[in-house]
């Protein structure tokens, strides 16, 4: 199939098109063989995200060759919609790339400002968000708010966690150290 609508694209603009020989395949098992592109492909109805440039390649190639909306999305997997939105916007605009991987806001605090934040906590792992706050803000042009340092540190993998309640040392324990400490004060390495 990968051949077919290579040779057809090779056609159109007059190129040339290497491709390898599907001879030394068992049966129904090399790339680009049938069985492949439907186990692969037909799982893939639904809203599950953007089509990948590979995905909208072979939307354009399956059209360019000559095959129906409703054979390109039976051979696919793909709905009717989906075939004719990417060829319409392939041939509109001439691109088959997603835009969407560049659309919503983008991060304020960048891979740079993360390290950063995570030297921050690193120094001092009790610090409140406030304090991490108003420490990361310090040397910024920039000042950020708390909720934007949170998101960012949920994002690192960093969640708020109480500390264990640890007993203090007890006095009997605490003489017995000191005792200890003071016996060995004097030892070296051979001792």
């Amino acid at each position: 199939m990968f051949c077919l609508l290579a040779l057809q694209m090779a056609k159109d603009l007059n190129a040339s098109v290497i491709y390898p020989d599907y001879s030394i395949y068992p049966k129904g098992s090399g790339p680009g063989q049938e069985n492949l592109l439907n186990s692969n492909l037909n799982v893939r109805m639904g809203k599950k995200g953007d089509l990948s440039n590979f995905e909208r390649g072979m939307v354009v190639g399956a059209r360019r060759a000559g095959l129906s909306i409703s054979q390109s999305a039976q051979l696919l997997g793909f709905s009717h919609t989906t075939i004719s939105r990417v060829y319409k916007e392939w041939c509109e605009k001439g691109k088959t790339s997603s835009m969407q991987q560049s659309c919503g806001r983008k991060c304020l605090v960048d891979a740079r400002g993360q390290r950063r934040m995570g030297r921050l906590i690193q120094a001092d792992r009790r610090a409140t968000l406030t304090e991490i706050t108003t420490r990361y803000n310090r040397g910024m042009q920039q000042s950020f708010c708390e909720a934007t340092t949170r998101t960012t540190l949920r994002r690192m993998g960093y969640n708020s966690r109480r500390p264990h309640r640890v007993p203090l040392i007890s006095t009997t324990n605490r003489k017995k150290r000191l005792e200890f400490a003071r016996a060995h004060q004097n030892w070296t390495v051979e001792d």
